[in-house]
């Protein structure tokens, strides 16, 4: 288990603030956040790269804030591997097991046993430089996880390979956590990454952590616009509250439309505030659809651009703008053109409301 408490350090131009950070015993903790947010600056504070000017960060109950970084029972992964090129791959991964004065023979078990599990057995007389991205990532991890540490943190492990290579090792990662169930602490810039690798994931902006929780609480339940842009980028429609009862509000926006949203927390008659919705929670038809969505509204479509196995509509209606995220073959049955009319419907459940700060 990591924990870090009323952490402050200050690192160049970073200034890094977090009230607290837990990634419990066996979780897949994912830090994301934008470049520049002091997201490695944090998890190198937690190795012992950096000295806190205040806060306390405990690894298993144990205080470690003082301790060097060997002594923390960490392993750190960095973003560029760092795997020594005048050793073989066995030399890199038994490194650590011999700087721990471990016996030879021990060595050789451990390093062909964490071998195995990662796949690159056949790789341990290499020549690191020889590797691909993705071999040069399992033997990192190899090395991290030989000398069975109470955690591993991971600096944008997979922020260097091309995107055919990341995908397998993303899949190898989720896969070799299943099975092995360390701990982890994972920096990363990718909402994808962080869902479908995260079982807590924490959002950093600015140097602090601005929301944590499960990927669904964080994914499905953004708390703030910025939450909600790294996530994702939403649709944003500004008005002002009309109504608010019940957790139900009504925002009165430009150009006529009103938006109905599920809001728990009480919101004034004529407070300011911007709504949200994702591209993937809208359904766009060609009529008005029955259904429970609350929310209809009709738009002429502006332009229709490729998203993989996707179709990105973007709609208007004045100067707003909504954009929709539909298959190709819905694209197909609809038949849009630029200047169809088509109505863009989703449920009030969808729509997250953030008062606009005065």
């Amino acid at each position: 288990m990591i924990e870090v408490r009323g952490l402050h350090v200050k690192a160049g131009d970073f200034d890094v603030r977090v009230e607290e950070l837990r990634v419990g015993e066996g979780e897949y903790g994912i830090i994301m956040g934008p470049s520049g947010a002091g997201k490695t600056v944090l998890l190198e504070t937690i190795m012992g790269f950096w000295r806190p000017l205040e806060g306390r960060i405990v690894v298993d109950g144990v205080d470690v804030t003082d301790l060097p970084p060997e002594r923390r029972g960490l392993s750190f992964v960095p973003q560029d591997y760092a795997l020594w090129p005048h050793m073989t791959v066995f030399e890199n991964i038994a490194y650590g097991l011999r700087a721990r004065h471990v016996p030879e023979g021990e060595v050789r078990r451990r390093v062909l046993e964490v071998s195995e599990v990662m796949g690159i057995g056949h790789l341990l007389e290499r020549d690191p430089r020889t590797l691909s991205g993705g071999e040069m990532q399992r033997v990192a991890l190899a090395r991290a996880l030989v000398v069975e540490p109470k955690a591993v943190l991971l600096d944008e492990p997979l922020s260097s390979l091309d995107a055919r290579t990341r995908e397998s090792v993303k899949g190898f990662l989720k896969e070799l956590h299943r099975r092995l169930r360390f701990t982890a602490l994972h920096v990363t810039h990718d909402p994808i990454e962080a869902a479908e690798l995260g079982d807590r994931v924490a959002v950093m902006v600015g140097g602090r952590i601005i929301q944590a929780g499960t990927p669904s609480e964080v994914f499905g339940s953004p708390e703030s616009l910025e939450v909600a842009w790294l996530t994702g980028r939403p649709n944003v429609i500004e008005g002002t509250v009309s109504e608010w009862r019940d957790g139900v509000a009504v925002v009165r926006a430009s150009q006529g439309v009103k938006v109905v949203a599920v809001h728990r927390r009480p919101l004034r008659q004529g407070e300011r505030v911007l709504a949200f919705v994702m591209p993937e929670d809208i359904v766009v038809s060609k009529t008005p659809q029955r259904g429970s969505a609350r929310n209809v509204l009709e738009l002429h479509v502006a332009s229709v651009e490729d998203r993989g196995p996707l179709k990105l509509v973007k709609a208007r209606r004045g100067r707003m703008e909504l954009r929709a995220l539909i298959t190709r073959g819905a694209y197909r049955e609809l038949g849009l053109t630029v200047g169809s009319r088509v109505y863009m419907q989703f449920k009030a459940s969808a729509v997250r409301v953030v008062p606009l700060k005065a």
